[in-house]
């Protein structure tokens, strides 16, 4: 068993204790996905760990979920999560930043996080971010809002930001116009929890550091 294999093996048995034998086989399957996943070279453990606590949170609220899924052309969500005929989409951020801009991480990590939510909020009828607490995301405070309320000039800055560094294909201005964050899920891997918090009051906490 490679390292993966077990950190999944511990995390699993301590995300099983006090549920239920429903909860306990639906958690297996999701870390079997996960596995399946890390033999074709395409999850990291940080993330993954992330995905699984943040899935047993959504199973225990009564959602249906999945891991990995295509959404769009070219676009697969960490997790998605179903309950009757609503959806939400959680997209994990681990605040991993490329050695190609090591140089200019506050703009390349703003462009990424208004561009998951500019891009895949269209596919659920929620969308929320999920990061541990000691990452701060940097959302933008317009895409929290609902459409209506969102000017011309606050969808320009984030296009500008994004055609940064999305070009192939860029995020477009319908996208950034219709796109909607929901909430944010705080992941503490340490006590295995999920604090779910609306992004206006999350903001506003990040703010005070």
């Amino acid at each position: 068993m490679n390292q993966f294999d077990e950190d999944i093996e511990t995390l699993i048995s301590r995300l099983k204790k006090g549920t239920s034998p429903e909860v306990e086989e639906k958690i297996a399957a999701l870390a079997r996905r996960l596995v399946e996943l890390r033999e074709k070279n395409l999850l990291k453990i940080n993330h993954s760990v992330l995905e699984m606590i943040a899935a047993k949170n959504l199973v225990l609220s009564g959602y249906d979920v999945d891991l990995e899924c295509t959404v769009g052309e070219n676009l697969a969500c960490d997790v998605l999560a179903t309950k009757g005929m609503g959806t939400m989409i959680v997209e994990i951020e681990t605040g991993f930043v490329p050695p190609a801009h090591a140089l200019d991480p506050s703009n390349y990590i703003r462009a990424r996080i208004a561009s998951k939510i500019a891009r895949y909020s269209s596919f659920s009828h929620k969308f929320a971010l999920g990061a541990p607490p000691h990452y701060l995301l940097p959302i933008p405070e317009s895409l929290t809002k609902p459409p209506r309320y969102r000017d011309e000039d606050e969808i320009r800055t984030i296009k500008q930001y994004c055609d940064l560094y999305y070009s192939n294909p860029p995020v477009t201005r319908e996208e950034i116009l219709n796109a909607r964050i929901h909430s944010v899920h705080v992941i503490d891997v340490d006590n295995m929890t999920v604090r779910e918090t609306n992004p206006q009051d999350y903001i506003r906490r990040c703010a005070q550091w």
